[in-house]
């Protein structure tokens, strides 16, 4: 099966082929890891990278700029006024997002932003370095990977934005669309919610900790998951940037990079399953269903 993988940084409107080794009866997702190759994976950068610390450990988030900029600004701009810091997760919706922010509606904001323009989608997406899935999909016209982060794109319109998958990080807002300023965060935290695609404003992913987040007790006011007392809410003890962050302190990750060969044969390793449990392989994958792998460094 041709994959394609459009070309970095060159402008080119079209994509440059790319054939990934077929998987071994026997490789498995361990292998292909064990086999790649160190240029393959990339170090998050400290100035895109958050730690949220909770009680129970720290979510280490990475900021997508390419597709939401005025929102990575932002966001930065509220955890370095320490914005937060002392707020909660003040809801947990089953099989749909874990959420946090200010719930009681009192934490002033100084620097940041209070309206942002609406980035649900971006474009030209053809400058885009865009790893294309060659299966079909339902929300869009096509899906693939660009830069660590599950896409979509519309070649019609010259469009390309983020998917809520798993672990995506999005702006909650109200019905304006440029109430979305990265004041409400909220993680999904089970089943994709593709259907909230290009309605808000999706600005990273979840890098490590997102059990921390998927596994909280489920809230149960307004059918919307919110905590009814605020005894429930799991306190933020603080939102720190990685770069302001002394570097003998930072959490040392790498991922690996979607337009690597090894992440192809990942693909293709999930496409068509045929260990010794699989009896029928799919020959087809789900955007949402291919892991984007997160290691310590030196693992």
């Amino acid at each position: 099966m041709l994959i394609t993988v459009t070309a970095a940084g060159t402008g080119a409107c079209s994509d440059l082929p790319m054939r990934a080794p077929p998987p071994k009866p026997s490789q498995a997702l361990a292998d292909i890891l064990k086999n790649s190759a160190t240029g393959e994976w990339r170090q998050p950068d400290p100035a895109n990278t958050l730690y949220m610390d909770l009680a129970a450990g720290r979510v280490v988030i990475e900021l997508a700029p390419q597709f939401a900029p005025l929102h990575a600004e932002n966001i930065r701009a509220l955890v370095r006024e320490g914005y937060f810091d002392g707020l909660a997760i003040m809801r947990v919706q089953d099989n749909y997002v874990t959420q946090w922010g200010d719930a009681d509606g009192t934490r002033p904001m100084r620097t940041a932003a209070r309206t942002l323009a609406p980035e649900f989608t971006v474009s030209p997406a053809d400058k885009l370095a865009f790893t294309l899935l060659p299966d079909g999909d339902v929300y869009a016209p096509e899906v693939g990977f660009v830069g660590g982060f599950p896409a979509a794109r519309d070649p019609k319109t010259n469009t390309a934005w983020l998917v809520h998958c798993y672990g995506m990080v999005g702006a909650g807002r109200d019905n304006d669309v440029d109430t979305g300023n990265g004041a409400e965060l909220y993680a999904v935290n089970g089943s994709p919610t593709r259907h909230i695609d290009r309605n808000a404003a999706l600005v990273g992913r979840v890098l490590e900790g997102m059990a921390l987040l998927s596994s909280l007790p489920r809230g149960t006011a307004g059918g919307l998951g919110m905590y009814e007392k605020p005894e429930q809410r799991v306190p933020i003890a603080r939102m720190r940037l990685a770069a302001d962050v002394p570097e003998s302190e930072r959490v040392r990750l790498e991922v690996l990079r979607t337009d690597s060969p090894s992440f192809q044969a990942i693909l293709e390793w999930r496409r068509h399953r045929h260990d010794d449990w699989y009896k029928v392989a799919a020959g087809h994958v789900d955007v949402c269903n291919v892991p984007i792998p997160v290691r310590p460094i030196g693992k």
